[in-house]
């Protein structure tokens, strides 16, 4: 089976353009592919899984990755899949992501001796005349054709900004820039964002002609492509400061079960005769799988160590134990206290549990949050600072536990 066969055995291919060819290049090591990742926070998260671990699998191939961090396509704002308008970063803050990203790809990805690039878009994007540029592509671009795409169909009833309706221009631009200056001749990115790769494609074929080979293929995008990694409405983030291995390996442990042998298909190197034999179980048997998937997740991203750790200490609360030597833990200081006492709501928001006040008093009032073991109902409860001569455990549902000392 060629590496093309097994992206769709995996469930990871939704729409292609000249499927053929692609099959022919990826499955022969010849494929020079890029996919785009926006800066928009200062880590990337578990929804950034399934193309990092794509771009691994077809490296793995003899196939070259090419990173494209989007200095300037952030500076725009992608509308695709959005309701409201993205907030507006400083470039600084941009620059700040863009090296944040960098660090973490090389996690997966190996940019050793030009096995793959990592580029920055801001590089060309930013030093663009706009009278030149709408000279050059603008002819390329039908606007009806544009106000169909889905991306932009789903925000015109709550109003699309001029500034993100030259989103698309912008994507399209920089395959266009790729495929003249580094020899690209694939892109690959969610299902939600068709409208926008096709039109990169177009721009290849009307300003390059119609023997320039670019081609396009989009990754199934569902609750676990880049809906992934959204937990509680909070980012699982791949910056252990942010997300622990602790609860990045419980995130993967407590996916559904309806999910757990998707997310092994799309996401791990477990051969596929392997997840198969997990396909078969059913039940609590599929905790299994759960701890399995978890393991490997955690151990790609934070290494065997911390993955093993996180798995110990998962085990041992479930079972019941006492061990929570590698539990998630926040140490609170004199400044977190008022008068000597510190609100269970305010330990939950540093800790990152929650993320408002309101949210954590309907937690507790709804009796979804334990102290030491004992719900608590006061959504205005709180603890003394002679409280934590021992540790404190807050446990929030039954599967999110937190240590808390001072």
């Amino acid at each position: 089976m060629g590496v093309y066969e097994e992206l769709q055995e995996r469930g990871l291919i939704a729409q292609v353009t000249n499927e053929e060819e692609i099959r022919e290049m990826v499955n022969a090591g010849k494929a020079v592919f890029y996919i785009g990742f926006d800066c928009t926070a200062d880590s990337l998260t578990a929804g950034h899984f399934m193309a990092l671990t794509l771009m691994k699998r077809l490296q793995m191939a003899g196939n070259k990755p090419i990173a494209l961090i989007g200095g300037g396509t952030t500076m725009i704002g992608d509308p695709s899949g959005r309701t409201d308008m993205r907030k507006m970063l400083t470039l600084e803050d941009i620059n700040h992501n863009a090296a944040c990203f960098k660090r973490q790809m090389e996690n997966f990805i190996d940019f050793s001796d030009g096995k793959a690039l990592m580029i920055n878009n801001a590089d060309w994007l930013l030093n663009l005349n706009y009278v030149e540029l709408l000279r050059e592509v603008g002819a390329c671009f039908s606007v009806n054709n544009m106000l169909r795409a889905e991306c932009y169909k789903q925000r015109m009833e709550k109003g699309l900004s001029f500034l993100e309706f030259n989103y698309m221009i912008m994507q399209s631009y920089d395959f266009y820039h790729l495929f003249k200056n580094y020899n690209c001749n694939m892109q690959f990115g969610g299902d939600d964002q068709w409208s926008n790769m096709l039109g990169g494609t177009e721009l290849i074929r009307r300003k390059l002609g119609k023997d320039a080979h670019a081609m396009t293929i989009t990754l199934l995008t569902d609750s676990q492509g880049n809906k992934m990694g959204k937990t509680a409405g909070n980012a699982v983030w791949l910056d252990p400061e942010k997300t622990s291995p602790y609860d990045f390996y419980q995130y993967w442990r407590n996916v559904g079960d309806l999910d757990v042998i998707k997310c092994m298909k799309m996401l791990t190197f477990i051969p596929m005769e392997q997840i198969n034999e997990y396909a078969k179980l059913e039940g609590a048997e599929l905790n299994k799988a759960k701890e399995v998937l978890a393991f490997e997740l955690t151990k790609m991203v934070h290494g065997e160590e911390e993955a093993t750790k996180a798995q110990n200490a998962a085990r041992a609360l479930f079972a019941g134990g006492s061990d929570n030597s590698n539990m998630p833990e926040t140490v609170l200081t004199d400044d977190d206290f008022t008068d000597g006492e510190i609100a269970v709501v305010d330990m939950m928001i540093k800790a990152g549990m929650i993320k408002s006040k309101g949210e954590g008093r309907r937690l507790i009032t709804q009796g979804g949050v334990s102290v030491n073991d004992e719900k608590i109902t006061d959504g205005f409860a709180s603890l003394k600072a002679s409280d934590f001569d021992n540790e404190v455990i807050i446990k929030k549902g039954k599967k999110v536990f937190h240590k808390f000392s001072k």
